[in-house]
């Protein structure tokens, strides 16, 4: 399978995300009549006295989405593959490091084993020294060679398509399975990561702190169709706008929805130095990035 829902996201165009990106680092607002960036509605306010009824909250949620489909037309799952095998496996290397780093390794590794057949014969030294970049790589080997070999022996050598059957690999969660889904079989899901339970708590969309609590709370937010762009959306908004540490608030086009608006940097032009990737003029993260993203491809691995 092709990367056919990468590929379709950036369909929307590299005007309208170039747009929302140079909106975003000058402080316009995205589309007319919304507040500027940095700007924080009424209603919005962290010390509000009022509780945001189940309607507010869903009306709110379902806005913020909206934004950022304007934000990010281009969103797009951030590692590099080709198919359901090479996503499975870059998803499964992409923990505790960046996918930069899983995209700068992969190309190497699917030279080396592009099936799960090929993958499940490797001697365990050469794959660890393949994937050491990654780091933790004796663990992710392990990983790599077991799932290789269940979907050589219990599944005809092809990637299941189903959640149920991507939770029984070596190595795989419901959140590499979600991912798997979503990108290489079009199957709706909500990817739990770092950045998307950071910004949803943020937002208070919810409150819990596990991600299948989260999940199983989004979702209902939400209609199915919505899920896998969704977490594309806010995932891009943690990685360029809503840092963890100091989130660019004065060039947050989404600002004026925010209940958190004020824990980052809320002076317009700090905030633009804040924004990172193509928000910020620097490479993306992927070396094949998919038609209509407006950045830089990254470069490869030694190539900085």
């Amino acid at each position: 399978m092709t990367e056919g829902p990468d590929s379709a996201v950036g369909e929307r165009g590299p005007a309208a995300a170039r747009k929302a990106a140079k909106g975003a680092e000058a402080g316009k607002p995205a589309r007319p009549g919304a507040s500027a960036p940095g700007t924080p509605a009424a209603g919005a306010s962290r010390g509000s006295a009022k509780p945001e009824s189940r309607l507010a909250l869903v009306r709110r949620a379902r806005r913020i989405n909206r934004e950022l489909a304007e934000i990010y037309p281009y969103a797009h799952p951030e590692l590099d593959f080709r198919n359901p095998f090479e996503l499975l496996v870059a998803t499964v290397l992409s923990a505790q490091t960046t996918d930069l780093r899983v995209n700068q390794t992969t190309p190497g590794l699917f030279a080396a084993y592009p099936t799960p057949e090929e993958m499940a014969a490797a001697h365990p030294e050469e794959l660890e020294q393949i994937i050491r970049p990654t780091g933790f790589f004796r663990a992710k080997a392990r990983s790599l060679l077991g799932l290789s070999a269940a979907l050589r022996d219990r599944f005809g050598g092809e990637v299941p398509g189903r959640l149920e059957d991507l939770v029984t690999l070596p190595g795989v969660g419901r959140k590499t399975a979600n991912v798997v889904l979503g990108n290489a079989f079009g199957v709706p899901g909500i990817t739990v990561d770092t950045h998307f339970g950071r910004l949803v708590r943020r937002w208070r969309w919810t409150e819990q702190e596990d991600p299948e609590k989260v999940e199983a709370e989004i979702a209902a937010l939400f209609p199915k169709s919505e899920w896998t762009m969704l977490s594309h959306r806010i995932i891009f908004h943690g990685r360029r706008i809503c840092h963890a540490r100091k989130p660019a608030c004065g060039a947050c086009p989404i600002a004026p929805l925010c209940p958190a608006y004020g824990e980052g940097e809320t002076d317009p032009e700090k905030a633009k130095k804040l924004l990172k990737y193509e928000m910020g003029g620097q490479p993306g993260q992927r070396l094949s990035p998919p038609a209509g993203y407006p950045g830089k491809p990254a470069p490869p691995l030694g190539a900085q």
